[in-house]
């Protein structure tokens, strides 16, 4: 059963060199097409907040997974979040890859929490056949399991 958690809101005005403003205003930011595209300098992209919000969500399934194996994730661990922009034909398209750093654990304790991670995190969910997403751990990349993919 569906049970609604809380939903964001934001607005924007002018597309990538406009403005977005979330609905209680803590974001107030202009927005710019990335400054490598021709884009200005000290302003932010759709790319980098969507970045920010998966690699943010991505350390939270993870804090959760290691409460329900009661474990608590090193507070250094870290989730470094890369979103490309990518021109296929006539449309546009994202991917991203997720590396992360889990203080403390080998590879393989590493790998299992960060696959188990991937299968709960609202981004990933979210994504999950409609963008391709990279998983590394201590940058070397890692396989999905099939269901996990």
């Amino acid at each position: 059963m569906k049970k609604n958690l809380y939903t964001a809101e934001a607005s924007a005005t002018g597309g990538r060199s406009g403005h977005v403003r979330s609905s209680d205003s803590v974001i107030d930011m202009n927005m710019s097409v990335p400054e490598g595209l021709g884009g200005k300098k000290g302003a932010t992209n759709p790319e980098q907040l969507f970045a920010a919000g998966y690699a943010s969500c991505f350390q939270q399934a993870l804090i959760v997974i290691a409460g329900r194996d009661n474990q608590k994730l090193d507070p250094e661990s870290t989730v470094q979040c890369s979103v490309t922009l990518f021109q296929e034909g006539e449309g546009y398209g994202l991917s991203a890859v997720l590396d992360v750093d889990l203080k403390g654990l080998d590879q393989q304790q590493a790998t299992d929490m960060v696959n188990r991670a991937h299968q709960i995190c609202p981004y990933s969910v979210g994504t999950r056949g409609n963008m391709e997403v990279e998983l590394k751990v201590a940058g070397q990349p890692i396989a999905l399991p099939a269901d996990n993919a």
